[in-house]
């Protein structure tokens, strides 16, 4: 157990202190302190266990139960010394979080006693029941059994006194439940394919990683105000309120000086990441009053995945001891910008090349270009799918509102790449494939050094950009879980890469030399996948007609979007990799149209309650006062000095009243309109009648509860304004 010396600091209001480094302690020696790392494997188990284990998390050999009892042995002993008294298998259902159950180390010993016990059996599997997870019809929830199974390759952690162990989710018989399985299984897919291809151009390739860098975006709240909206409350986004004065218009806050009060949450952010082996990196304020942000160091996949679901259960305890509620919501506030989850995706190989990065000579460059197209080709044929999966009732906010990547994909190459790929496509022969490397440029200030210049520039209204050496999948959202999106391309591209190893093996079957046969490939690919390419404004209307005649999936209403799930091709793409049988696969859709439908109905509600109980009783009684303050000078002056006086409140409780009776009637609509859809039995019917019929009255009620916010004295308002929510104090 690790000697290092760490001091508490209480807070005044007497919550739980708060543990932080002493003063000159570098991150590295506490990095890690609650993972079962390699590190403290080699100290917990023997040289034969650990060669084991790491074969299985390097090689993906398989694990015998005694190896697991003896790693259960050991990690059992490091918990308890780092004061765990229970463990869980966490796991990944299918409602975007995570789960757990936890069971204590204890045991009766046989003497009327107990005994904490821990073995190989528990590690590897439990069988949690869980059966209240949706499942879409995969089993009922008389059907209890369902297993959790250890992944090894994703390091056990300790949160408070609990040992956790990620594992993956299956049915009794065998679907699988969570994100997590198809994660792992799209991952080995794109792993195959990509070292058969690898291969053509270095025989000694064994493996290639798929790597992902997500960048969060995030809002902070103060507790107390969050607590006086109840739409904050249960659907974390801002249902009604005016738009604040003042927000984001002066871009003063983004990249600005961080608020002391944020910096001491983000502090206590990174060490309690840190001490959880996540590798955040950078910090800094984001585009919208109260928006932030954090990024770590570049992990493999699966990794990464269960760092951002751990980070953001972190980030919500962190931040009630700041008094602050976290929002991951994509859209909190109407008017400002919304939050995103970049997800920067690379493949790299076991050998130290990363595949998505020019090379340095004519052979590493036609293999980068050969990854390039057949990610480019990937994304092609399978933009709807892609789409499908970063879609959601929340996201659905956010993309296209000229503060996101647009509902249409597309790839960004830059200028560089694009002006190699229209040459590429011309040329009838293989010629010599030359990629600039970075250019410096000096500016007329002699004392600042040289500017190196990347090979691309940036577009933020790209929703796939290629960024130098890997592609940034700009649209997923910021609560999303990043397995959804990582597994659609992992397949895709893994799909694609057979598709064109298979190409090439027919020409040289037909008398093509290897490097003739690549080239003659991706030229064809190049050819083919060129709608997929737009460099330009993603945010202009003149793109969305470009984009449909190029036979882009233009869709915008998530339920629909989802179909692209259990289209022809996105069925056999699946499971021709196996990563989703085409069972799974409805049975996810099914998910995802019913979790459409309940989000939409919960704010449906919320919207409901919040106009009849307290917009219209509070409007209603300021009317109140104005119609008794007209009353008396009715009483005090004669009737033609009275109505002059009296004008300004006369139009004002005319104006309360139209639109109290505007909001009376659209809510007793909505309530209508919902009865009707719920009696729908087919859960993709039901959600799209939700979509295309009860969410256009969220903004009609909206538009005039907003009006009264500006009209009612403000100390009778009960809600908590943008002015207020919007600004840390």
């Amino acid at each position: 157990m690790s000697n290092l010396r760490f001091k508490a600091v209480e807070e005044a209001s007497g919550r739980k202190a708060i543990e932080v480094p002493i003063p000159g302690m570098k991150t590295s020696d506490y990095f890690g302190k609650n993972v079962f790392d390699r590190k403290n494997m080699r100290k917990y188990l023997s040289k034969e266990t650990l060669k084991q284990v790491l074969n299985a998390i390097d090689k993906g050999g398989a694990l015998q139960r005694e190896v697991a009892n003896h790693v259960a042995a050991g990690m059992r002993m490091w918990a308890m010394e780092m004061g765990a008294t229970h463990y869980t298998h966490w796991f990944h259902p299918l409602t975007d979080g995570t789960a757990e159950k936890h069971d204590a180390f204890i045991n009766f010993d046989g003497n009327s006693g107990v005994i904490e016990e821990f073995s190989g059996k528990l590690l590897a599997q439990q069988e949690p029941d869980a059966s209240s997870f949706p499942s879409g019809g995969i089993r009922n929830t008389f059907e209890a059994r369902g297993y959790t199974a250890w992944d090894p390759s994703s390091p056990a952690f300790i949160v408070n006194d609990t040992l956790c162990i990620p594992t993956i989710f299956i049915s009794y018989t065998g679907e699988a439940l969570d994100y997590k399985t198809p994660l792992l299984k799209s991952i080995n897919a794109v792993d195959n394919a990509a070292v058969e291809v690898c291969k053509l151009f270095d025989p000694g390739v064994k493996k290639v990683y798929s790597y992902l860098g997500w960048e969060q975006e995030y809002f902070l709240v103060d507790e107390a105000l969050y607590s006086a909206r109840p739409d904050l409350v249960m659907t974390e986004r801002t249902l009604m309120s005016h738009d604040s004065a003042k927000n984001q218009q002066l871009e003063d806050h983004y990249f600005g000086s961080i608020p002391t009060r944020v910096v001491a949450f983000m502090r206590d952010l990174e060490y309690e990441c840190y001490k959880l082996s996540i590798p955040v990196k950078t910090r800094h304020n984001e585009v919208a009053p109260n928006q932030f942000e954090l990024a770590p160091i570049y992990e493999e996949c699966n990794l990464a995945v269960d760092h951002n679901l751990l980070l953001m259960s972190v980030m919500k305890t962190v931040a009630r001891r700041h008094y602050f509620r976290v929002l991951l919501h994509e859209k909190p506030f109407k008017g400002i910008n919304g939050s995103g989850k970049h997800n920067n995706w690379s493949l790299g190989t076991d050998t130290g090349v990363n595949l998505l990065g020019p090379g340095k000579n004519a052979k590493q460059n036609l293999q980068f270009i050969t990854f390039v197209s057949n990610v480019l080709m990937a994304v092609y044929k399978n933009n709807a799918l892609l789409k499908a999966s970063i879609s959601s009732a929340t996201n659905a906010h956010r993309l296209g509102a000229n503060e996101a990547p647009p509902a249409i994909i597309s790839v960004f190459m830059g200028s560089q790449i694009s002006t190699l790929l229209n040459e590429l496509e011309k040329s009838k022969n293989l010629k010599e494939i030359k990629l600039q490397e970075k250019t410096g440029t000096r500016l007329s200030l002699t004392h600042i050094p040289e500017i190196m210049v990347d090979s691309t520039d940036r577009n933020r209204t790209s929703p796939f950009a290629f960024t130098g050496n890997r592609f940034e999948f700009r649209a997923v959202g910021s609560s999303a879980n990043c397995a959804a999106a990582m597994l659609a391309l992992n397949t895709a591209v893994a799909g694609q890469l057979k598709e064109f190893k298979k190409d090439v093996n027919t020409l040289i079957a037909n008398g093509k030399n290897k490097e003739d046969a690549i080239f003659l490939t991706i030229r064809k690919y190049i050819k083919e996948s060129k709608n997929i390419r737009f460099d330009g404004n993603g945010y202009s209307e003149e793109w969305k007609v470009e984009a449909a005649k190029r036979g882009l999936d233009c869709e915008t209403r998530v339920p629909i979007i989802y179909d692209a799930y259990l289209s022809k091709q996105s069925v056999s793409l699946f499971t021709s990799t196996g990563v989703l049988n085409e069972k799974e696969l409805h049975a996810r859709n099914e998910v995802k149209w019913e979790q459409y439908t309940k989000k939409i109905q919960i704010e449906a509600r919320i919207l409901g309650d919040l106009a009849m109980n307290h917009i219209i009783p509070v409007a209603t009684r300021y009317q109140g006062l104005l119609l008794d303050n007209v009353s008396k000078i009715f009483s005090l002056y004669d009737k033609e000095k009275a109505a002059k006086i009296a004008a300004q409140n006369l139009i004002i409780i005319e104006d309360i009243a139209e639109h109290l009776n505007f909001i009376k009637l659209k809510v007793d609509e909505l309530v209508e309109a919902r009865k009707v859809a719920n009696k729908i039995e087919n859960e993709r019917e039901k959600a799209i009648v939700y979509c295309e019929k009860i969410v256009p009255y969220f903004d009609l009620i909206r538009y005039h509860i907003d009006k009264l916010e500006l009209t009612i004295d403000n100390e009778m308002w009960t809600l908590p304004k943008y002015r207020e929510l919007l600004f840390i104090r």
